[in-house]
């Protein structure tokens, strides 16, 4: 039965129109199928003289010395040594799901002392733990670092990116499988990237009209459960069949998006305003500070004197007042912004004024 199905979807999407459409992959995500972070703590060895100024990281010896103490050695009591060539790093990693041991991912090492670079220097073996604090990877190899730094003899020194930070292609081994929140399953969840109730009722459509009615439900805003088959080779080809399936994703919510920080303004399309006047000036008030120098005649037995002299200046722009009719579209407020001559930060300000006056049909978001 569920070969019939799949076989009968297949052949619903060679017939439905992909204009203005999407994948079902790139609307939503299945629920259970995640990547993992992985964290470790090692030593980076092989330095050139960059590495931990250990009397101000003494962890570093610490962690030195238990390495030694694995291997059999043991330092005599009170020697402390100056390792300079050696940094104690934070090694990270994300392990993908469905990852199988013996796999290998990449790793990112950074140093959490005062090294000053890790160019040219080697992760010793490090475990990768989960937030659960089983170990399921372990990391170890040669570090390529993109920034370098060089210091002069007068103390001058040039540094180019970041050296303190290097990665490890395919420099960590998979020892064990991240949890499966999937195979168990009865039912596949799609979890929308942007809840939205619309787009949530037409997957569910879609879906229903492909595979038969009450194959898929909605939850929420956000979450689709599909009925799926139980065997594992047809819930893959099921699944296959259901991400590729076109839907027509709703529009997104009026909003305008500012970033106070670079200025950057986005206008989405659904973006109105209601009848409003706006007109916005700048106070400009200089203030100029200057020297003259007092001199009094040769017989006047004054002093010569520094005497400072004030300037002050107020200049207020005369900007225009432009007027929003009724129902005005994103074309139409950018154009009348244009006009007077606007800045990012000046049409920061008109924005947040039209919202706080109501007549701003939108989502303001100022990030």
């Amino acid at each position: 039965m569920a070969r019939k199905i799949i076989c009968f979807a297949v052949c619903f999407l060679l017939t439905v129109p992909a204009a203005q459409a999407q994948r079902l992959k790139d609307l939503a995500s299945i629920a259970g199928v995640r990547s993992n972070q992985l964290i470790g703590y090692g030593l980076v060895v092989g330095l050139d003289g960059s590495g931990d100024q250990t009397s101000q990281t003494p962890f570093t010896i610490q962690t030195f010395r238990n390495m030694l103490r694995e291997f059999g050695i043991q330092l005599p009591p009170g020697v402390r040594p100056q390792l300079k060539n050696v940094a104690a790093v934070s090694v990270h990693a994300d392990l993908p799901a469905f990852a199988k041991p013996g796999q290998k991912l990449d790793v990112t090492v950074s140093s959490i002392g005062n090294a000053d670079s890790l160019r040219g220097g080697s992760l010793l073996i490090t475990p990768l733990k989960g937030l659960d604090g089983e170990i399921y990877a372990v990391a170890q190899g040669s570090l390529v670092v993109g920034g370098f730094n060089a210091e002069g003899a007068d103390g001058s020194s040039v540094t180019v990116n970041v050296p303190s930070v290097g990665r490890i292609s395919n420099g960590a081994l998979v020892e064990r499988p991240a949890p499966d929140g999937f195979s168990g399953t009865e039912n596949i969840v799609f979890n929308l990237h942007s809840g939205d109730f619309t787009t949530a009722r037409r997957v569910t459509e879609q879906i229903n009209e492909a595979f038969g009615p009450e194959v898929a439900e909605t939850v929420d805003a956000r979450s689709i459960s599909v009925r799926a088959p139980q065997d594992s080779s047809q819930k893959v080809a099921f699944i296959s069949v259901l991400e590729s399936l076109q839907v027509d994703a709703d529009d997104a919510a009026a909003r305008v998006v500012v970033n106070s920080r670079t200025g950057t303004i986005v206008i989405g399309q659904h973006v109105e305003v209601t009848p409003a006047a706006v007109t916005h000036g700048n106070l400009s008030v200089t203030i100029s500070e200057s020297y003259d120098v007092s001199q009094p005649n040769a017989f006047a037995r004054g002093r010569t004197e520094v005497v400072p002299q004030s300037g002050v200046e107020i200049e207020e722009e005369a900007n225009r007042m432009f007027y929003f009719d009724p129902g005005v579209s994103l074309q139409d407020i950018v154009t009348a912004v244009n006009e007077v001559g606007a800045a990012p930060s000046d049409l920061m300000a008109v924005l947040e004024a039209l919202k706080e006056a109501g007549a701003l049909r939108a989502e303001l978001v100022v990030i």
